[in-house]
């Protein structure tokens, strides 16, 4: 051996490594098998090939069953609820908000939810945290009838700490065009049709952390006698999973729009269905919010409207239905287990400012 190779030698292994720099492939290679057989459990007939290639594939010759079809996408978050999950130590519940996030964007045109991808960022690679977030992932994807096609795991050492995540995600649908529904198919008389929220759902989670750990003090683990439960799992409940009732609606009876409610609260996202012409009248004496509202409200002396602009405040999807398709619309979401009832209704513009309005005082 000569000296420059004995040097060589002697330094060997203590160069700078990906590990070293805080990445460990090995801990993502395990993760993907753990996550494999969730993955499977939504693997639908058009969906080729296998967990761990560069891409998803889909078979589009399905859609040749399709006169004209239209493919609507749509990708979004969890926001900061990851980081109660993360502080709870619970991972395969935030899944089910991300899907529910972004396959009840698709529904709203009528849009069947075919297949998603997802991204996930961790500080460090825990592989079995990674495959319960995968986990849930695939259990929404189950719930919502389409296929998880594949996905990103990355590690991002000195960014995020060792325990954090965040979790992201993007979705493709189908819909036949002559069934594409929207604002131009809203009529003055028609009913606007609430669905229950199971809760938060995923939006507004900076002023609820901000109100009830930061102003009124509140822990994860403080027991909550309006919830039966802890804070904590009131806060984790996830976001309800809206698209295959949506579906079932359109091929129950006649639907002119839906709306998910998000981000902006009711009114804000139910205006954006609405044509110029026409304006939605919401009833709030119509359903109670439930309880972790008035909590928030309560605990940070959050106004009404505030709140109205920020949460769901009990409503999940909106359906706007012809008045002659209640009755079947009604019984077809109470065959499928939701909480619907009519809210309000669809009136001329007239002096209203915006696409819609609530009214009068919440039930008691």
């Amino acid at each position: 051996m000569t000296a420059e190779s004995s040097e060589r030698a002697e330094h060997a292994g203590t160069g700078a490594s990906y590990a070293a720099a805080g990445v460990d492939i090995e801990a993502g290679d395990r993760a993907v098998e753990l996550m494999k057989e969730w993955v499977k459990k939504t693997r639908r007939p058009e969906v080729l090939g296998g967990l761990g290639g560069f891409a998803g594939l889909f078979d589009a010759s399905a859609l040749k069953r399709y006169e004209r079809p239209l493919l609507a996408s749509a990708t979004d978050g969890v926001g900061t609820k990851v980081d109660l999950a993360r502080m709870m130590g619970v991972y395969d519940s935030i899944g089910h908000d991300l899907v529910g996030m972004v396959v009840d964007d698709l529904v709203v045109c009528g849009a069947e939810p075919l297949f998603m991808t997802d991204y996930i960022c961790v500080g460090k690679v825990h592989p079995e945290r990674v495959a319960a977030i995968v986990k849930g992932i695939a259990e929404g994807c189950v719930l919502a009838g389409c296929a998880l096609v594949g996905g990103e795991t990355a590690e991002h050492p000195g960014l995020l700490g060792e325990d954090d995540f965040d979790v992201a995600g993007a979705g493709t649908g189908v819909v036949e065009a002559d069934r594409l529904l929207g604002a131009d198919r809203i009529r003055t008389g028609d009913a606007v049709i609430a669905m229950a929220s199971s809760g938060l759902h995923s939006n507004g989670y900076s002023l609820v952390r901000h109100v009830l750990f930061e102003r009124a003090k509140m822990s994860l683990d403080q027991q909550v006698e309006e919830f039966g439960r802890t804070l904590g799992e009131e806060l984790l409940e996830p976001t309800k999973i809206y698209s295959l009732d949506c579906l079932a609606l359109t091929r129950t009876t006649e639907v002119h729009a839906f709306s998910h409610v998000t981000g902006g609260g009711l009114a804000n996202n139910l205006a954006r269905v609405i044509p110029d012409s026409l304006h939605a009248v919401v009833d709030r004496s119509t359903w109670t919010p439930g309880a972790v509202f008035d909590l928030v409200g309560t605990a940070g002396d959050v106004e009404r409207l505030e709140l109205e602009k920020t949460l769901n405040m009990g409503v999940g999807m909106i359906a706007v239905v012809p008045e002659e398709s209640v009755d079947v619309a009604l019984a077809t979401l109470a065959d499928r287990g939701v909480d619907a009832w009519v809210a309000g209704e669809i009136t001329e513009r007239g002096e209203h400012t915006t696409g819609a309005t609530l009214t009068g005082d919440y039930a008691n």
